[in-house]
């Protein structure tokens, strides 16, 4: 074995997701790895080869809300993402977690693994059979769903702001090139800080609004044309903290203000992180196609790789038709 298979996958490196017959030979009752489980929607990607796009070794926390979380021998590989089929429709749309332990590295050389068939069977039945758990919700024990998301805490360790080792090690990592890691690093730090001791400034957008601005209906559905309002057309929809009809423009949702997208999906079912409960979205929102959270304008969680779709109102959006583009 030479160092480069040795050491730990880095962006850029190529790789082949395992057999299942490998992949099973990792897994516990839980199908999981380290608390982190393999999930039905992973199964279809056995055997075949992909890039690694970032390392994992800090997430944002997004269940308790305290900071960032270690985590280790884990990689995405390129935008594979949860398509929700092995939990009831989730729209969510998470990065797909992947351990070390279901990849191998390959060259150019390396020859394609065969699939069998009754391992791939045995591993999507323990896979489904993995995404319901029963949890204490509200005082009583109730069956939920579980996955990735969910787990996440348990699959992760605490980490302080103040250690400093977390944000060296995403300069090693291969994650950010010197110049980049400089630059969110010399703007990120006074940020904290400032927030530490309440002198970061509110969004633009969080205050005295009253939703008194009436935005027609636009019916979006996927594939649709969108441009972002101003900061100033989504101030007025928003109530004095920060949210339209329940759902908040947070720091993260900034740049991409002006910028053209098309949509993604129409949200209409998530799987709450929290207590693993499928929340019914009755209202309209969407999530757009590459706009998703950087993790380099959140304090507490700078350098997330997570990389989760903000959520957005109708109201935020304006429609653009295909000849408005010519």
């Amino acid at each position: 074995m030479t160092f480069a298979d040795k050491r730990p996958l880095r962006p850029g490196d190529v790789v082949e997701v395992r057999s299942a017959a490998e992949i099973l030979a990792t897994l516990d009752s839980d199908a999981a790895v380290d608390r982190m489980p393999f999930m039905p929607e992973m199964a279809r990607h056995a055997g075949r080869r992909y890039t690694v796009s970032r390392r994992v070794d800090k997430i944002c926390n997004t269940i308790t809300s305290t900071g960032s979380r270690r985590m280790d021998a884990t990689v995405y590989l390129e935008d594979l993402r949860c398509d929700g089929s092995g939990h009831d429709g989730c729209q969510a749309a998470c990065k797909l977690y992947w351990k070390e332990a279901w990849l191998r590295r390959v060259d150019d050389h390396s020859g394609v693994s065969h699939e069998s068939t009754g391992d791939a069977v045995k591993l999507e039945h323990l896979a489904q059979a993995g995404t319901r758990t029963v949890r204490e919700i509200g005082g009583e024990r109730s069956e939920a769903w579980r996955c990735q998301a969910t787990e996440a805490l348990n699959a992760s360790k605490h980490l302080k702001t103040s250690n400093l080792s977390q944000y060296w090690r995403e300069l090693r990592n291969g994650n950010f090139g010197l110049l980049r890691f400089i630059f969110l690093s010399v703007r990120g730090f006074p940020m904290e800080i400032a927030g530490r001791v309440g002198l970061l400034k509110p969004l633009p957008l969080k205050g005295p609004g009253s939703q008194s601005t009436a935005v027609e209906p636009l019916d979006l559905q996927p594939g649709d044309l969108v441009q972002v309002r101003s900061p100033t057309e989504i101030a007025a929809t928003l109530d004095e903290s920060g949210h339209t009809l329940g759902l908040s423009f947070d720091r993260e949702m900034l740049p991409y203000c002006g910028r053209t997208f098309r949509v993604r999906d129409r949200v209409r079912r998530i799987i709450d992180d929290k207590t693993g409960r499928m929340l019914k979205i009755s209202r309209d929102c969407l999530i757009l196609e590459g706009a998703v959270c950087s993790g380099e304008r959140t304090c507490g969680n700078w350098f997330c790789p997570r990389q989760i779709y903000p959520y957005w109102r109708e109201a935020w959006l304006r429609r653009v038709e295909e000849s408005d583009r010519t």
